[in-house]
């Protein structure tokens, strides 16, 4: 083989070498859905029972019987059940039921935070729970006059309990949770 075509060859395949290697395909770093909720405006309800409060504008109120309704959050497959019951020389047993009610929830739950509140002026007391982890529920409270009246809240997604993946819905609807809790006035 002539040196000339020794050389032709060589170069070829230099060349060809250089114009075949490209950068690096690298794969897309993971990402997460961003979810952007509107801004919460709160309204003020009332209706025939011993209590009023403030909720998120966006909430629909559904099913008002013996004081007990929810508000479904439709965007977010979501719903806060709201409980009334009359305190009648039994607020023992209510509190124990609502705490083992968020209790029963310690076995999928990484953590229960309890956040006591104390509102004397208004005589509301309570509970608020933040449970994290894959429960059925992330946010329940309770509050009582520990005379007459006992309001149990509690919210629930219709999807599969998975903590990361509803946390920014979850942490929209926990503060609507608090926010009605602590605007909570008996009538």
């Amino acid at each position: 083989m002539p040196k000339k075509q020794i050389a032709i060859s060589i170069f070829s395949v230099v060349l060809f070498a250089f114009l075949s290697c490209k950068d690096d395909v690298l794969p897309k770093p993971s990402s997460y859905l961003r979810l952007d909720y509107p801004e919460a405006k709160y309204v003020h309800f009332e209706n025939n029972c011993p209590f009023v409060f403030d909720m998120n504008s966006e909430a629909i109120v559904k099913g008002e019987k013996d004081c007990g309704f929810t508000l479904s959050y439709p965007k977010m497959k979501a719903t806060i059940y709201l409980t009334y019951k009359p305190v009648n020389n039994n607020i023992a047993n209510l509190l124990r039921d609502a705490q083992k009610l968020t209790y029963e929830h310690v076995i999928k739950a990484d953590n229960i935070l309890e956040q006591p509140y104390l509102n004397p002026a208004k005589k509301v007391y309570g509970m608020f729970y933040q449970v994290d982890g894959n429960a059925a529920t992330n946010s329940q409270f309770y509050v009582t006059d520990s005379v007459k009246n006992f309001v149990t809240g509690s919210v629930y997604f219709y999807a599969k309990p998975n903590y990361d993946s509803i946390m920014p819905a979850a942490s929209y609807v926990r503060n609507d949770m608090q926010r009605l809790m602590e605007t909570l006035k008996w009538k």
